[in-house]
């Protein structure tokens, strides 16, 4: 088979990774790949919002399967433009898409079906939004409907702090249209998790939970990023938590997308909040996490272009997947200054330092000169295996420290959470003479 992946960031190169891994592949190509895509697979000068080019690329080289990885083209159609020219692509149509695209229909969906999630109000006039901000209990979330590349999201600890996001996104429109509407909620106090799942517009199959850290600084300090590092799986979500997500969560989105016609197909991604009221939604993505993607796909064992086949074809109900039952660890190491301006072209060294096990996936780079430099915020993510959560932290930073640039930054704290938890479950364990072991990562 040849298969085309679109895209250009860390989890379009993890996705390259593990698609290289199939038997049934025989070809790789990216639109537009980056600087360490270019070693697994042909990378090709398109960029990933270029439908009509990314179409007749795909018929002029009789690609057999597509992978979009970003949201946007999702959002746009691609898909559709795809399946109408008879073309394999593995991701949801322009309508289901929506629950992305725009927050307005997923929290209205959500509370449709009654789908936990939090409190919610929809404005599409600035006054109005600010009236109701007295509503809420501080602090409180205000959200830009549309895409917004990670970056609509604000949470306002003051009610000066809310007009000031809500004039932002809807009078000086930062984020262009995506601003049309606001959607303002209530702050959930918890742990998030990850969840993703496969599924055929019928059938879903999960994969293992991750948690991602989204802020810039260690103990999530600091601004929103795209996502500072992920870990799998995520020792918070519980099997009696994982049931309940099953069943309140995905089970009712997915049947529920069907009955209204527009049939969910490819990755559906569940941001949860953990609370003491139990998971609620943040979130939902329709495509692969981005860094949870570099975490989870290392621990994955089974075939992923027979999943992905599996979910276009609608049979996933016949797949069961396999996992490596090791622990695996994600850093990014992003450019300074970002999620705010920074600089590219910055040399890249230590690459070939890291110890053998450890996975770099590039996200922001590209080959100059016979060298790799830095060419985006998010410039790679760093990944190792280990036999639970302190020895996947212990390589994972091994080989982070191997890699240099100028302005490098990374959390230093990514995994604590879950190795807090561990010794946490062991002390209580300690102390209750509880000896009954058991897999807690």
């Amino acid at each position: 088979m040849k298969i085309l992946v679109i895209g250009s960031g860390g989890r379009e190169h993890a996705l390259v990774w593990k698609i290289r891994q199939s038997p049934h592949v025989s070809k790789v190509y990216c639109a537009p790949g980056n600087g360490g895509i270019a070693g697994l697979a042909e990378c090709v000068a398109l960029k990933a919002d270029d439908i009509p080019g990314l179409l007749a690329f795909a018929l002029d080289q009789g690609i057999d399967l597509t992978v979009v990885g970003p949201e946007a083209p999702l959002v746009n159609g691609i898909v559709d433009v795809f399946e109408r020219a008879g073309r394999k692509v593995f991701g949801p149509s322009k309508a289901a898409a929506q629950l992305e695209g725009s927050k307005v229909f997923a929290k209205d969906f959500m509370a449709r079906y009654f789908v936990p999630t939090a409190r919610y109000a929809v404005f599409e006039h600035l006054e109005a939004a600010k009236a109701a901000i007295s509503g809420f209990t501080l602090p409180v979330v205000v959200k830009a409907d549309g895409l917004a590349a990670g970056k609509g999201v604000v949470i306002c600890q003051t009610r000066k702090e809310a007009e000031v996001a809500l004039k932002a996104i809807m009078a000086d429109r930062i984020f262009k249209d995506a601003g049309a509407k606001v959607v303002i909620e209530e702050f959930l106090v918890g742990e998030e998790a990850s969840i993703l799942a496969v599924c055929d517009g019928k059938h879903y199959q999960l994969l293992d939970s991750s948690q991602d850290h989204k802020r810039i600084f260690d103990n999530d300090k600091g601004p929103n990023t795209g996502g500072m590092g992920a870990y799998s799986p995520a020792p918070v979500i519980t099997p009696e938590l994982w049931k309940v997500i099953t069943e309140k969560v995905i089970d009712p989105v997915v049947r529920g997308m069907g009955q209204d016609g527009t049939p969910f197909k490819g990755v559906l991604y569940a941001g949860i909040m953990v609370t003491k009221d139990g998971p609620q939604v943040l979130e939902f993505n329709v495509r692969f996490g981005d860094p949870e993607t570099q975490a989870v796909l290392p621990r994955l064992k089974s075939d992923i272009v027979e999943l992905m086949l599996a979910a276009i074809e609608g049979h996933l109900q016949n797949l069961k997947l396999e996992w490596d039952q090791r622990v695996c660890v994600s850093v990014v190491m992003a450019a300074g200054g970002y999620p705010g301006e920074y600089k590219t072209g910055k040399v890249i060294r230590g690459l070939d330092q890291v110890p053998a096990g450890a996975i770099v996936f590039h996200a922001g780079t590209k080959k100059e000169n016979d060298q790799i430099v830095t060419s985006g915020g998010r410039v790679l993510g760093v990944t190792a295996l280990g036999n639970g959560i302190a020895e996947a932290i212990k390589n994972v930073y091994q080989a982070v420290e191997k890699i240099t640039f100028e302005g490098c930054q990374f959390r230093r704290d990514i995994g604590k959470k879950a190795l807090d938890r561990r010794s946490a479950w062991v002390q209580d364990c300690l102390c209750s003479g509880d000896n009954s072991g058991g897999q807690h990562g």
